[in-house]
């Protein structure tokens, strides 16, 4: 009995104290969203299920050990800009219409044996976007960006960071710059080299740098720092000679010999090397964090008054054409797509009193970081700012392996996310709930093995503990569950609706057979008066069913930039438009109701636009 008075004497004194300096903690955490590029879910060695990865993420792992891993962290999109204008403004891809890189352009196939076409998608995130970087300025803090933006058509055009919110960025990309020779040019000891090796034989990398220096400088006042790494994206390549070694001998590969596209496995040196690096780098900013007093909170580390957010802004790239990167196996594709290999990304979260070692299955999406961090940090939602995602923080900080505690605006608990991705060959949008997920592929009519509805049931959670059943989408229960298939995709419909997202078209100029694209409609006469364009067109048989004008305000300069008014006026066989001010040239879409998409002027195939011939050279030029 005598221990037992003695324990618990000292579980109270021990939070008591805990309470004293909760209590005294600075009422304003510090908030660092680390946000890495092409990381894949397996590519993190505790992500580690079915094959043990070869490569080595020491700090990455201990920081699951301080936090909550989340098995089930989804990206907002499959691909990069997207992700990214999400996780900053909070609104779906969808409902953003930036669902895909780039963009900005007027529809246009592909290629000519591209049966569909993208639909128009935004360049960039508006610049009078309420960003989370701006609400945060709002509320008192400093906010700072280091490494990788690309939230523009191009990495330098605008908006910038600090267009957006931000008080200090670079996007230097340190010893991410491409090598002439990745066999050769790697790092020395030199005092002139401008990546010089550090004492454990990594290269000096200033985007790396340019965070920690950005925590130095402002650590006396609550920051917000969004440090966006380079890593892991191509190029594929390491400066570092002793590390690329290391994973040449552990997989026991040629370096010389290039990974074809087709091999499986994770067995590529340079990407190994790579994603080290990433976690060695990321170590030194929670080194740092770890070891430096908070000014705010004498005697106290800022780790113990920061919240860590770590995570990817799309699955593993799993390679190019030309070379195989890694492999996000038992997870199906990888970036560029929408299934579990392209969305499903490692999320890490540690802070104030979220509990540590806990490892989670609730699901959670990118689009939950602005809710949640304003939450952190005590902040409302701004008013009339729409939010698509949810806040975490009752998850976090309660019990991070309840889903009830995710909570939709009705209270429910959320069971649902939706991905958005016409694009590419993937061409599709897709849609969990529960269990289940459904994909719905846009370019199946008359195409051989691709049917319009996959369904996959990835878990049961009919028991006490979820248990895995497909998240390799292997089994297609569509035909044999077609009332759940169809059920859910009318909540996609539903969804897709509500935030009025764009759908690809079918390309008349198809060179194959292809039902009703002989009766396409027909531009007969372009006439401008002012500022008011009236289309006179010809049906062929197809009725029309709208009308988009596609134009530019900065036609023929360096990044040009084309932006949409949809739904124009139908009047018989007219249309009409009023161009907005300060256009410079412009197209009309006409979509009918066989959804095929008539571009005037006409565009064939982007392979013969872009650098050397921008879309401006094939429009309309308004007349001044």
């Amino acid at each position: 009995m005598k221990k037992i008075k003695r324990l618990t004497v000292s579980v109270i004194s021990l939070l008591c104290a805990s309470a004293w300096a909760a209590e005294d903690r600075p009422e304003q955490p510090n908030i660092l969203l680390l946000l890495t590029d092409d990381l894949g879910w397996q590519d993190v060695k505790v992500y580690d299920i079915d094959e043990p990865s070869p490569y080595d993420t020491p700090n990455i792992d201990a920081l699951a050990k301080k936090g909550v891993m989340f098995w089930q962290g989804y990206s907002p999109a499959p691909t990069c800009a997207p992700s990214r204008c999400a996780i900053m403004s909070g609104n779906h891809p969808a409902r953003a219409q930036k669902t895909h890189v780039v963009g900005g352009a007027p529809p246009v196939p592909i290629n000519k044996h591209f049966r569909v076409m993208d639909p128009w998608y935004s360049g960039r995130m508006p610049a009078d976007t309420l960003t989370l970087a701006k609400a945060l300025k709002q509320n008192g803090y400093t906010t700072g960006h280091s490494g990788k933006w690309h939230i523009a058509i191009d990495h330098h055009a605008y908006p910038q960071p600090t267009d957006v919110g931000f008080d200090y960025s670079d996007a230097t990309r340190g010893a991410r710059g491409s090598m002439k020779n990745r066999l050769k040019d790697f790092s020395t000891n030199a005092e002139d080299d401008p990546f010089r090796l550090d004492e454990n034989g990594f290269p000096f990398h200033p985007t790396n740098e340019n965070a920690i220096n950005f925590i130095r400088e402002n650590k006396a006042k609550p920051f917000f720092l969004y440090y966006a790494t380079w890593l892991v994206h191509s190029p594929i390549q390491t400066r570092s000679k002793a590390l690329l070694d290391k994973y040449i001998e552990r997989m026991g590969v040629d370096p010389e010999k290039v990974l074809k596209r087709d091999e499986e496995g994770q067995l590529n040196p340079f990407y190994g090397a790579m994603v080290e690096e990433l976690d060695y780098y990321v170590g030194q900013v929670f080194n740092y964090l770890e070891t430096t007093e908070d000014p705010r909170w004498p005697g106290h580390m800022l780790s113990e008054n920061t919240y860590i957010i770590f995570t990817s802004d799309n699955g593993g790239m799993e390679g190019s054409p030309k070379e195989r990167y890694t492999d996000n196996n038992p997870l199906d594709r990888g970036k560029i797509s929408a299934r579990e290999g392209g969305t499903r990304v490692p999320l890490i979260v540690v802070g104030p009193d979220i509990p540590a070692g806990v490892q989670t299955d609730v699901m959670a999406n990118g689009l939950d970081f602005y809710p949640t961090i304003l939450s952190m940090v005590g902040a409302e939602k701004p008013k009339g700012k729409n939010l698509d995602g949810l806040d975490l923080l009752p998850l976090l900080t309660n019990d991070p392996t309840d889903p009830s505690l995710v909570k939709e605006a009705d209270g429910k608990p959320r069971d649902t996310m939706m991905w958005h991705f016409p694009h590419g060959h993937a061409m599709e949008s897709t849609i969990r709930i529960g269990d289940y997920k459904l994909i719905r592929k846009y370019d199946h009519l008359h195409n051989p093995g691709v049917k319009p509805l996959e369904l996959y049931r990835l878990y049961d959670s009919s028991g006490e503990k979820q248990v895995r059943v497909d998240i390799e989408e292997a089994n297609n229960l569509a035909d044999k569950m077609p009332e759940k298939a169809a059920q859910m995709d009318r909540v996609l419909s539903e969804m897709l609706t509500e935030m009025e997202a764009s759908l690809p078209s079918y390309n008349p100029n198809y060179p194959k057979d292809f039902p009703n694209k002989e009766n396409v409609p027909s531009v007969v006469n372009v006439e401008q008066k002012g500022r008011t364009v009236t289309v006179s067109f010809k049906n062929n048989g197809a009725k029309l069913s709208h009308a988009n004008l596609i134009y530019t305000l900065n036609g023929g300069q360096k990044y040009e930039e084309w932006f949409r008014l949809p739904n124009l006026k139908i009047s018989g066989d007219t249309v009409t438009a009023k161009l907005p001010e300060e256009t410079t040239h412009y197209f009309i879409n006409l979509i009918d109701e066989n959804n095929f998409l008539v571009s005037y002027p006409e565009l064939t195939a982007m392979m013969k636009h872009g650098k050397g011939k921008p879309f401006s050279k094939s429009a309309l030029k308004v007349k001044k």
